[in-house]
């Protein structure tokens, strides 16, 4: 692994690590030419709220705030802005018409743990109470395992972590909900806001003046606003138009998701495993990654996986039938797996996705604001990457409304007080996530038994321990 700050620039303002240079290219578009709906124009146009089924005929609508995303991150920041008060454009496809539910074996294999800063977003949105109960996972433990080879010929050199709601005197640490479920409640939400003009369309174009932006849709539609709000991920297209270049490291893994039912209750509790480097990569010429195995509870006696595996490793897994990865997980850290759930079996199709740190060097221009995975992208061993966005949502949305009347939204001196406010919740985070990573690749046995000691150092310290759930909490 390459030592920390082992950047290297590339063109167009990027840095990356050195060890692998995959880049993310950022491309200017030719300014898009203005179109008109043919039966308008003049100021006519600029007024018109006509609406037909034609979307040409909104081309001209002015919004306060456009949202460009529709992902979990965009559809929240679209329903806040819109509670308080604000027009608000949203451009992103609708997501396809969902087919009736399959049975209890239909569980997204995308799941999150929403702390209880997003929780109370999306309480305060009206979308929490609208999430079916048989859906949402609360977890009130947390248990975290570090090198058992370590502690093969010293069983004092344990390392084992165990974070307790109990203890913490909270309900819960964090809720366990699938992507998908929350995104449909948060289409319906979208249905009842008036606030919202939801266009169903992909943003191809971008002009900024210094009164606003003008986004030119695929259909030919344009919407123009103050503030453009890109939450549209980590590859924005936002960003690019934008021409922000991003800091990035790949950590040369994939998370390996899927869904399994276990044969033993899973206690309501979290489960992570620190597996160190798989051995047939230990004699890699580059260093191997330390792998992480996360076992998050569902609903009933199900369990979503999370393992974060060096890519020729997660390749492997993917290619295994469902019995084969079951078998498999089961087995690992030393059949541990196996131990706490008993009998697992696969429910969802394995999926990957490539894990990298990722930060965008501006998260603000004049009109334009980042939030989510536009703005970070964070290793998921700490589950922290959609709480991350969410809080962008809320800070961008406080900052809105303590805006001065005579700002306008795009204000770059109003947008920069939310850019000041994340950086150091981003900062921490990233440090935490990223430190935890690097210290769990270190080969070699003196540097699994200092782990381990820490994990118990950590785990004696009551008052750590109830700072790391209260940030954990947001």
């Amino acid at each position: 692994m390459p030592a920390p700050g082992g950047w290297v620039r590339l063109p167009g303002g990027k840095r990356q690590d050195r060890s692998v240079c995959v880049s993310e290219p950022i491309t200017r578009m030719e300014p898009p030419s203005r179109r008109y709906n043919s039966g308008m124009s003049g100021p006519a146009a600029s007024v018109s709220r006509t609406v037909t089924s034609s979307m040409s005929s909104n081309s001209s609508s002015r919004f306060q705030v456009a949202v460009v995303g529709g992902g979990i991150v965009g559809k929240a920041c679209a329903l806040l802005l819109a509670q308080q008060g604000m027009q608000v454009a949203l451009a992103a496809p609708r997501p396809a018409a969902e087919g009736a539910r399959r049975g209890d074996d239909d569980w997204d294999a995308r799941i999150y743990a929403f702390s209880a800063s997003s929780q109370a977003l999306l309480e305060r949105l009206r979308v929490w109470e609208a999430l079916d109960p048989a859906r949402v996972q609360p977890v009130r433990d947390m248990r975290v395992f570090g090198d058992e080879s370590a502690a093969e010929t010293d069983p004092s050199l344990d390392g084992d972590l165990h974070f307790s709601a109990y203890a913490a005197a909270v309900p819960q640490l964090a809720w366990i909900v699938e992507s998908g479920h929350v995104e449909r409640v948060l289409d319906t939400a979208l249905r009842f806001q008036h606030q919202v003009k939801w266009f169903d369309d992909t943003a191809t174009g971008l002009e900024r003046g210094v009164d606003g932006v003008t986004l030119t849709l695929a259909s030919g539609a344009q919407v123009r606003a103050n503030l453009l709000v890109g939450a549209d991920g980590s590859r924005s297209w936002v960003r690019q138009q934008c021409h922000i270049g991003t800091t990035q490291r790949r950590y040369r893994q994939l998370g390996v998701v899927a869904n399994f039912q276990c044969e033993l209750p899973h206690q309501e509790t979290a489960w992570q495993w620190f597996l160190g480097a798989p051995e047939k990569l230990m004699a890699d010429e580059e260093p191997a990654n330390g792998e992480i195995l996360a076992m998050l509870p569902l609903p009933g006696n199900r369990v979503s996986m999370v393992w974060s595996a060096d890519e020729a490793h997660a390749h492997d897994l993917l290619a295994l039938s469902p019995e084969a990865l079951a078998a498999t997980v089961a087995q690992v850290a030393s059949g541990a797996v196996g131990a706490r759930f008993g009998a697992l079996r696969c429910i969802t199709p394995a999926q990957g996705f490539p894990l990298v740190l990722q930060r965008a060097e501006q998260f603000v221009q004049p009109h334009v604001a980042l939030v989510g995975d536009a703005a970070h992208v964070v290793h998921p061993l700490a589950g922290q990457g959609m709480n991350l966005g969410l809080r962008d949502v809320v800070e961008l949305g406080r900052v809105m409304a303590d805006k001065e009347s005579f700002r306008s939204e795009g204000d770059l001196r109003l947008l920069r007080r939310y850019e000041r406010a994340r950086a150091t919740d981003l900062l921490s985070l990233t440090a935490a996530t990223d430190g935890l990573h690097r210290l769990f690749s270190l080969p070699g046995t003196p540097a699994r038994v200092v782990r381990n000691l820490g994990m118990r150092a950590v785990g004696s310290q009551g008052l750590i321990k109830r700072l790391l759930i209260g940030h954990a909490l947001g």
